[in-house]
């Protein structure tokens, strides 16, 4: 009986202990799914180590642009291109999404961001792209000689007077994708105007990023985001050239349910492009793409769409008008640079478009400052006063009552005009500016909370 005792006395306490152990384990576990890749601050090694997606690495290669994975020791696994690292991913991570949609502001597809997919790092490009911007010079040699030349030599030291919390990222990492879509969503935003070139092509600095928007597509289909292009002044361009780039565009993107169309006034859903730098362009051009009766007319053909003209000065409304273009947007986040972007025109310009059945999309944001890569521009720096210059911005905007407010930027670092999270950060040369006494987040918040504003005051003007 004794025996008996002992024996039954030490199968419990075993039970017991094992019990324990299951749940210390389990307790780590949860613990460690809780993490998210925005608590990991500068690619934090043990942060980012816990996520299985980031130690993944990838490389562009060749002129076809293969993609292979790279990552350190054991973990090496190769996946055919970068669209199959994210569709894997996503997969992984679609089980938390309908919870997510109960947190996350409902999209607003009114409000419109810019968005930048041209910065690049060696873990994921081979090198750094955008980040190293080179220091550009006045047009002036007397006065460019009193400014210092060069490149900035990242990740220290980047080409920019904010730094991203993220730290120097590369655009094609999936989890960078996945955070700034989260961010977008979170602000209550509906749109990303994506920055845009023709395969192959890209501005000065970067590299081709064409590729890149499949993964974006999805992403922010994943985030019931949409999608629209921002076509940039590319080598070439003239009514010919943007014809073929819109029925690329259209034919490759225009199925995926993150493809944007805007309900126009008579019902029709037309997809839209913004295009930057139009006014390059002389206006019988343009006629010749935009206009019924134009030779290269893309009018009530499949790849009909709304075009938006870039407005600085004030007789490119009468251009634009002539032109064909079904709207105009102001871009610049400086009050008082140009006529477009200066809030007090903005009514008279409403007034014009209302007038001849055009859209007028105003650009409001937080702010602008470009010395890191102009260092000779410091006049047309816009503090941003903790925010308020954004709410300014804002009050403008709506004060007009537009159909749509585009928002400059969400990543823009080089001029300053971003509202994705950024950090205090210090180094031997360079103190960065930061969002104090506020936090990271909170250019997200005050989007979200204009976007409800403006939700709140679109009902009443519809009324």
């Amino acid at each position: 009986i004794l025996n008996y005792d002992i024996m039954a006395r030490f199968r419990r306490r075993t039970c017991i202990i094992l019990l324990l152990f299951i749940l210390f384990i389990c307790s780590i576990m949860m613990a460690l799914k809780t993490l998210r890749p925005d608590r990991a601050g500068f690619g934090d090694p043990f942060g980012l180590g816990l996520l299985p997606e980031l130690q993944q690495r990838t490389v562009l290669l060749d002129s076809k642009q293969n993609l292979l994975n790279r990552a350190q020791g054991d973990a090496v696994t190769r996946v055919s291109n970068l669209h199959s690292i994210a569709v894997n991913t996503m997969k992984a991570s679609m089980s938390p999404v309908k919870k997510l949609e109960e947190e996350l502001s409902s999209p607003n597809y009114n409000f419109h961001i810019f968005y930048y997919t041209w910065y690049g790092n060696p873990q994921f490009d081979g090198k750094y792209i955008h980040w190293n911007h080179p220091l550009l010079p006045h047009w002036d040699p007397k006065i460019a000689n009193n400014y210092p030349k060069g490149r900035h030599n990242p990740p220290e030291d980047i080409g920019a007077n904010f730094y991203p919390e993220l730290g120097s990222y590369s655009s094609k990492d999936p989890t960078v994708i996945e955070a700034h879509m989260k961010q977008m969503r979170t602000a209550s935003t509906g749109v990303i105007v994506l920055s845009w070139y023709p395969p192959g092509m890209a501005d000065e600095n970067g590299e081709p990023t064409d590729d890149l928007v499949p993964v974006v597509l999805d992403y922010a289909h994943k985030y019931n985001l949409k999608v629209t292009f921002h076509i940039e002044p590319y080598k070439d361009r003239d009514d010919r050239s943007m014809y073929h780039n819109v029925k690329y565009i259209i034919d490759k993107y225009g199925s995926h349910p993150a493809f944007y169309r805007h309900k126009t006034s008579t019902g029709r859903l037309l997809p839209m492009f913004y295009v930057y730098d139009s006014y390059v362009t002389i206006p019988e051009i343009w006629a010749n793409l935009l206009t019924v009766s134009g030779s290269q007319s893309i009018r009530n053909t499949p790849y009909d769409a709304l075009f938006i003209a870039l407005l600085v000065e004030e007789k490119h409304k009468h251009d634009i008008h002539r032109s064909g273009f079904d709207g105009m947007y102001t871009y610049f986040a400086t009050n008082g640079f140009s006529y477009g972007s200066s809030h007090h025109n903005w009514a008279s310009l409403k007034a014009f478009c209302d007038s001849n059945n055009l859209m007028f999309i105003p650009s409001v944001g937080p702010g602008y400052i470009d010395t890191s890569i102009r260092p000779w521009n410091n006049h047309n720096t816009r503090n941003r006063v903790n925010g308020k210059y954004y709410e300014t911005a804002f009050s403008a905007a709506l004060l007009v009552r537009p159909e749509i407010i585009s928002i400059t930027s969400f990543n823009e670092w080089h001029e300053g005009t971003q509202i994705e999270k950024a950090v205090p950060k210090r180094t031997g040369q360079v103190v960065y500016l930061d969002y104090k006494p506020h936090k990271p987040n909170v250019y997200l918040e005050l989007t979200q909370k204009w976007s409800e504003k403006y939700r709140k005051e679109q009902e009443q003007w519809l009324m």
